[in-house]
């Protein structure tokens, strides 16, 4: 995904607004659509809780409920890497000031077909450690009553129910944790504490490596895909055996063995089957899920043709051996050595897994 400079307005205090043009890159947020994004700054659209498909952690909530408390309404979706590395954030939020009447609502608005299943978001609920209220937004209401367009996007809402201070993608969280106990004041006319949480993510949660990313984040399904290179390109909605191209650029992929591949998604049709990218970032991560009928598929891969050793993910070994045994993010490769140019490859060992998308940090 391409850097866009955006035009942003937001509040820097509870009386003055001011517009700041922001540039924002595939390490820092996922947009849905390559457009200029209308603050909702001073609108009240907490009434769009009301199309949320389910709820998890909580009771459905309103805005007529809502009423009297600071709010952080958080959009995030289970195999957005940005959303995920901004969670301890989030969570150490919604810990430290849930007794002074912060409210942090999670709205999981799905990006894949997939990410629309209850249990999938569940297992992400549960493995992120998130205890707070999540709407699960299927039909992108609520979504669009916030005329949203990004993944993470945090609206700061004030006990009037109105938005107070918007912020799109990874960063910033001084600032943003500065408005909540800017609002937090102003709603229950006590002092707040002018320290903001120390976190350290870990794993898959641990920031990224801004300075050094240079790689996209790269959909596999073909209504997305770009920098496609084996040969033939694309066979869309058909079996077709692809193989390894003879040369990769810098953000160049491609496919080997028979696969068949939709808009969102391929899936390998038989074992042996491999892709490749030409990447440049410190993490690399890959969606994937295991067989239709859930069955796990193992894998094995390799970075430059060798083991990947000490510059494993927390998804595989030092061999490179690992299983995708649910559909989520896997983080495949953090290098500890120098960053460079790399050719990753990986080969699934059975048929059937789905493949989605690469994202790095």
């Amino acid at each position: 995904m391409p850097a866009i400079s955006r035009l942003r307005r937001i509040n820097l205090s509870i009386a003055v607004a001011i517009a700041t043009v922001f540039s924002f890159t595939a390490a820092t947020t996922c947009l849905l659509e390559a457009q200029e994004p209308a603050s909702i700054v001073g609108s009240h659209p907490l009434s769009g809780l009301s199309g949320a498909t389910a709820w998890i952690n909580s009771a459905p909530l309103t805005a007529k409920q809502l009423k009297g408390k600071v709010v952080l309404v958080d959009f995030w979706d289970y195999s957005c890497i940005n959303c995920i590395r901004a969670f301890p954030y989030i969570r150490a939020w919604a810990e430290k000031y849930k007794d002074s009447g912060l409210v942090v609502i999670g709205v999981h608005t799905p990006e894949f077909d997939i990410e629309k299943e209850r249990a999938n978001v569940q297992k992400a609920v549960n493995k992120y450690g998130i205890t707070y209220p999540v709407a699960l937004d299927n039909n992108y209401a609520v979504w669009n009553a916030f005329h949203n367009q990004f993944w993470p996007a945090h609206y700061f809402i004030d006990a009037k129910g109105k938005v107070r201070y918007e912020h799109f993608g990874e960063g910033e969280y001084a600032q943003s944790e500065r408005w909540i106990q800017d609002l937090l004041k102003e709603a229950n006319a006590k002092p707040m504490p002018a320290s903001t949480v120390n976190v350290h993510g870990q794993g898959a949660q641990a920031a990224a490596d801004m300075k050094d990313v240079r790689s996209p984040e790269t959909y596999i399904g073909y209504a997305r895909a770009e920098h496609f290179v084996s040969p033939g390109g694309i066979n869309r909605e058909v079996d077709h055996i692809y193989t390894v191209p003879g040369r990769l650029g810098l953000n160049d992929w491609g496919l080997a063995g028979k696969w068949l591949d939709h808009r969102q998604v391929a899936v390998l049709q038989s074992a042996g089957g491999k892709i490749v990218f030409r990447f440049h970032a410190r993490d690399l991560h890959l969606v994937l899920g295991p067989t239709a009928d859930s069955k796990p598929v193992r894998f094995r891969i390799t970075i430059d043709g060798q083991a990947p050793g000490e510059n494993h993910g927390v998804d595989t070994d030092p061999q490179g051996n690992g299983v995708v045994t649910e559909h989520r993010l896997y983080q495949l490769v953090r290098q500890k050595d120098a960053i460079k140019d790399h050719t990753f490859t990986i080969e699934f060992l059975d048929a059937g897994v789905q493949a989605f998308s690469f994202t790095f940090g």
